[in-house]
Order: structure tokens, then sequence, then C-alpha cells
């Protein structure tokens, strides 16, 4: 492609436009698009909105396993064997303690994970409570996973503070009854619309990988820009023993990368997260993953540990890029000792958390 084609991609980009299913299924699997000329043009778009930081994300498994639902890329699902650390929901003081961690870490965001269909008009109140100490004692965006809400419970979350609400729709809708069968895709698009009308912003992504066609990737998208939702995490499968879905695709940085670039093109002033399965399948492309993205997770993921704090920093300063926090790179840096947590990634295989991974503050 002559130069002119990437520089009109980032012109559609920096001025929302939609792009044609044509033009997306070409970004994801052309060889004439070339890749680095691609990123750049996405790194425009992603600059203009987001400049040239980097948010850094610390997710809590609050609740682990007991989960009736059986969405097959989940290791907490009642169709999945893994050999997963099982406990039911935390205690306050716990889930305090690892928000106060997640603050002093550098993190702009704690998100909370709760397994399950969806929580009781109990647990809701509960979790109102929770969060509202939270937003109290420590300036750090909240955001909750909880399953299924309603248009009642969003109000009580909206109420104590809640900035985010996340519930992915990991793919389209007619892929959907191949992953799960014990909700709907309509179901999930529910939970988004109430969620948006008691004014909290909404967080939704997307898992790759799960035998899902090129089509579904951009159909999801597109849906996600016309929800307006303001983070979209880009999932890709996670290998787990004994799950139904534990076989690792086959699709190599390369599609990883062109996924985000799509994403960012079509969702252009969204925040675009580089979510689990970032190591397992982007392994030394990692840092390239920036230019379109601008933010990770670190201290791994739900069930799968990560790259440690100290390469993810390090990775972030060495190319460049700064982060959107009350604390500087460096300083953060500084406290990390590198020799510790590392993970040693085997291409195909994902390293389960243990109990300590999951439950550092008892």
């Amino acid at each position: 492609m002559e130069r002119r084609f990437y520089d009109e991609l980032a012109q559609a980009g920096l001025q929302g436009d939609m792009l044609p299913d044509e033009l997306c299924l070409h970004i994801l699997t052309s060889s004439a698009i070339e890749l680095l000329p691609l990123l750049d043009a996405a790194y425009q778009v992603r600059k203009k909105y987001t400049g040239n930081e980097v948010q850094l994300h610390i997710i809590n498994n609050a609740q682990n396993g007991y989960c009736p639902e059986d969405c097959h890329y989940c290791a907490q699902a009642k169709s999945s064997n893994a050999d997963i650390e099982a406990y039911p929901m935390k205690s306050d003081a716990e889930m305090l303690a690892e928000a106060q961690c997640a603050y002093e870490s550098g993190a702009y965001r704690y998100c909370m994970v709760f397994a399950g269909r969806g929580p009781s008009k109990k647990r809701v109140e509960h979790l109102a409570k929770l969060i509202g100490k939270i937003k109290s004692r420590y300036p750090i965006q909240v955001c909750l996973s909880a399953g299924l809400i309603d248009d009642e419970d969003a109000r009580t979350l909206k109420a104590v503070g809640l900035d985010r609400l996340n519930h992915n729709l990991n793919t389209s809708e007619k892929h959907y009854p191949k992953i799960c069968t014990t909700h709907t895709y309509q179901d999930r698009l529910d939970t988004l619309h109430a969620a948006q009308t008691a004014g909290i912003e909404l967080c939704a992504g997307i898992i790759v990988g799960m035998g899902e066609a090129e089509k579904d990737v951009v159909e999801v998208a597109k849906t996600l820009r016309e929800l307006r939702v303001q983070s979209i995490p880009v999932n890709f499968l996670v290998p787990i023993p004994g799950n139904v879905l534990s076989e690792a695709p086959n699709l190599g940085p390369e599609y990883y990368l062109r996924v985000l670039c799509l994403y960012r093109f079509l969702n252009p002033k969204a925040d675009i997260r580089i979510a689990a399965g970032r190591e397992v399948h982007l392994r030394s492309m990692q840092v390239m993953a920036l230019y379109p993205a601008n933010s990770l997770f670190v201290d791994g993921y739900l069930n799968t540990r990560g790259a440690s704090r100290s390469q993810t920093l390090q990775m972030i300063k060495d190319a460049g890029f700064t982060i959107k926090a009350d604390r500087a790179l460096e300083e953060l840096l500084k406290q990390e000792d590198a020799a510790q947590n590392l993970l040693t990634i085997d291409d195909r295989k994902a390293l389960l958390k243990d109990i300590k991974d999951l439950r550092p503050q008892i």
C-alpha cells in the first residue's frame, strides 16, 4: 500500500469515520497492508485522544469459582475442570487492603470481579457499601464486574460512585451460542444498557481466538462503537487445561496487533486495553501493542499470572511512554524488585495463579 493509504486511514480514525466492513477485514488479514505503517496510523489516533499515557489496571479476583454459567473460555465455569483455587467472596478488609495496594502500586483503576450469574439484591447493597469505602479512602477509579445486573442494581452502584461496570460481549451475537448456553448475548446487552442508563461508564470487550471468523471480530468492534463504550479490553484466549476451550489458537502476534489497530480506528476515543493473553500471544512483540492501545493489566489476570510488574513498568518506560498515576513511573520502578515474580512463558501454556497470588492480603 502507498503511504497515502495509511494517512487516510489515520485521518478517518481522527475524524471518527466508520470504516466499511471490507476495509476492516483487509486490516485484519491482508498482507498488502503492512504492519508497521498500520501501527503508526493507529498511534496517530491514540496520541490525539490519550496522549502518551498508559493506564495501569489491577484486577482483583474477589470470588473464585462456584459459577453456575458455562462460558467455555472460563476456568470458573461449571463446565470447566481447571485446577483453580476456589473460594467464596473475600472479606471487605481483604478487598480494601488490595485496593490500597493497587493505588500505591500506581494503578489508575482497581477492577473487582465476582464469579456468578449475577448478584442478589443483598450482595448489591454489600458491594455498594464496599465501593463507597474504597472511593472515600483512595483516589482511584473503581470498575466492577459482577455478572448480569438490572436497572435498580445499576442505580444503587452509581449512587456510591462506581466509575465503570465491566461486562464483556466476548464475541458476536451469531457466535455467542457456541461459547455459552446458560445466558444470552441479549442478557449481556441488557446489563450494559442498565449501567449506561444509570450514568455508569461502560467497560466491554472481546475474547479473540474462540473459533470466530474475522467478520465476528469486526462486528464486535462496531457494536461497541454503537454502544459508545468507554473502555475496551481486547483479550486473546488463554488456553487453560480443563476448560472447554483449552487449545491455544495459532493466530500470532501480528494478528493480535492488527486487531488492536482496528479497534482503535473504530473506537478512537475509547481506552483500548491490552488484556489477557498478551504475554502468551504477543510474546516478544508486546511493546508494539502500546502504539494502538493505551492501557493494560499488571499483576496478571483473573486466574492466570502475567509478566511481573517490574517487567511491565520497564517496558512502558523503555518505549518512551508515561503512566497515568499520582506517582512517577521512575519512582514505581525503584520500589520494584526486578528479580521477583518473573514469569517464564512456555509459548502456548498459561501459568495458573496460586493462592498467594489470588489472596495476597491473607
